[in-house]
C-alpha cells in the first residue's frame, strides 16, 4: 500500500478515537490496528514511522512504537 494512503487511513482511525480520553484513545488506535489491519501493514507502519513518521497523528506515532515495541520481543516472522 502506498505511504500517503496508510497515513490517511491510520489519521483517521486517530480522529475517530481522538474524542475519548487519552488512555482510552490510545488503547482505541492500538486496538484497531491489531484487530484490522494485517501484518504487512502494520509492519509498513512500523517502518514508516521509524522513518520519520511525516504527518501521523500523535495517537498514531504512538500506536506504531507500542507495536514496535511488542515485536522487538517476538520471535522473526510474527507480526
Amino acid at each position: 500500500m502506498d505511504d500517503h494512503k496508510m497515513v490517511h487511513m491510520a489519521n483517521q482511525i486517530a480522529a475517530y478515537f481522538q474524542a475519548y480520553p487519552e488512555a482510552r484513545a490510545r488503547e482505541g488506535v492500538l486496538d484497531h490496528i491489531r484487530k484490522f489491519w494485517p501484518p504487512q501493514m502494520r509492519s509498513q507502519l512500523v517502518a514508516f514511522r521509524v522513518g520519520g513518521g511525516e504527518g501521523l497523528h500523535p495517537l498514531v506515532e504512538w500506536a506504531a512504537q507500542e507495536l514496535s515495541d511488542a515485536n522487538a520481543g517476538a520471535p522473526a516472522g510474527s507480526a
